[in-house]
């Protein structure tokens, strides 16, 4: 289940929006936006740069995905696929930068973007069940693509080999001679 959510400017760790009803019935939930701002600071020294991460905190995993130069983060609990979080957190980016993707250079003060919690609101409901038929769906979806690639890959390696034995042996074949 998706518990909190916060989007931020990765330049200067500058918050820009959050899901403002996230984490009111978490226990702790100050110590885990804490533990999300000193994630910010650090993205902003150039930390941690993968593009796409989890990291684990206690009971939850923060998810978080870097496009361009903002930073959209998810707290869900462990057991939460991480393939339905950063689905999520992508619906999250497009939507974002469709709306905002101009502004995000000129804002100069947290969270200038509050208004997008509506839809942040209305995504995360989405997504709360993962058992609803959508994002089985989704799910079933990416094992399809997952293992189609796998596949491919696999003929690929295997007609790459087929293709390398039949140089040697010519190579072998003109140099006998």
């Amino acid at each position: 289940m998706v518990k909190m959510t916060m989007i931020a400017r990765v330049t200067d760790g500058l918050p820009l929006a959050e899901g403002l009803d996230d984490g009111r019935d978490l226990v702790d939930a100050e110590m885990y936006k804490q533990q999300v701002k000193a994630l910010f600071k650090n993205l902003s020294k150039g930390q941690n740069e993968a593009s796409r991460m989890s990291v684990e905190t206690g009971p939850y995993v923060f998810h978080y995905i870097i496009e361009g130069r903002v930073c959209y983060l998810t707290m869900c609990d462990r057991a939460y696929p991480k393939k339905l979080a950063f689905q999520y957190l992508e619906d999250l980016r497009n939507e974002f930068e469709r709306v905002n993707g101009a502004q995000i250079e000129t804002a100069a003060r947290p969270y200038a973007f509050i208004k997008f919690d509506t839809f942040i609101q209305k995504t995360k409901k989405l997504y709360q069940d993962t058992r609803t038929q959508r994002n089985i769906a989704k799910l079933n979806d990416e094992l399809y693509e997952v293992h189609q690639i796998m596949t491919r890959n696999v003929q690929e390696v295997l007609g790459v080999g087929e293709k390398l034995d039949r140089k040697i042996f010519l190579f072998s074949f003109h140099n006998s001679f």
